[in-house]
C-alpha cells in the first residue's frame, strides 16, 4: 500500500510541474504584458485646435505696418505684393529677431539686397511701392528664393497695394 502511495503522490507532483508547460508560460507572459500595457498606456494625442481662419484681404503700406508682431499681434510682411503671415517665425520677424525691421513691411528690396538695414524700407508710406528697380539678375533670383521659401512656410493674406491704388478700389 505504501508503494501505490508513494506512486499517486509522485503522479500528483508531475501534474503540478505540467502547469510550468512553455505554453502556459507565454500565456502568462501574454496577459501580464496586456495588463501592463492597459495600466500604463499613454494618454490619447490631442487633436490640433483650428487655427482661426484668415481673411484674405488688400493692405496698404500703412495698413500692414500694424502687424509688427508687438503687444500679440501677428507678424506679417510683403515680398513682391505678397502679405505673408510670418508668425510662426516670430523668433525670426518679430521683435528682437534679425529681420525685425521687415515686420509690418514690404521687405522685397531688403530680402532680394540681402540687406537688413533700413534703408532698404520704403520711407515714404504713401509713395508708389517699389518697383524694384535697379536689382540685377543675381538679385531678382535671390528675392525670388525668398518668395519661395515664404510660400511653402507661410500663408499668404493678402496682397499690397500703393495708397494711390487702395484709395482708387475703395471708391
Amino acid at each position: 500500500m505504501d508503494h501505490v502511495d508513494s506512486h499517486l503522490a509522485h503522479q500528483a507532483s508531475q501534474e503540478n510541474v505540467s502547469f510550468f508547460t512553455p505554453l502556459n508560460l507565454v500565456l502568462i507572459c501574454a496577459v501580464l504584458y496586456t495588463t501592463y500595457a492597459l495600466m500604463h498606456s499613454s494618454p490619447p494625442p490631442s487633436l490640433p485646435r483650428d487655427t482661426p481662419s484668415t481673411v484674405f484681404r488688400t493692405y496698404n503700406p500703412h495698413t500692414l505696418l500694424p502687424f509688427n508682431g508687438e503687444e500679440g499681434r501677428p507678424v506679417y510682411l510683403a515680398v513682391r505684393g505678397r502679405v505673408f503671415d510670418v508668425s510662426p517665425g516670430r523668433n525670426f520677424y518679430g521683435p528682437g529677431g534679425p529681420y525685425s525691421n521687415f515686420a509690418g513691411r514690404d521687405a522685397s528690396r531688403g530680402l532680394a539686397c540681402g540687406s537688413f538695414d533700413e534703408d532698404m524700407l520704403t520711407k515714404d508710406l504713401n509713395a508708389p511701392l517699389d518697383k524694384l528697380e535697379g536689382l540685377d539678375e543675381e538679385q531678382m533670383d535671390a528675392l525670388q528664393g525668398w518668395e519661395e521659401r515664404f510660400l511653402e512656410k507661410y500663408n499668404v493674406v493678402g496682397k499690397l497695394v500703393s495708397m494711390q491704388d487702395y484709395e482708387a478700389q475703395k471708391a
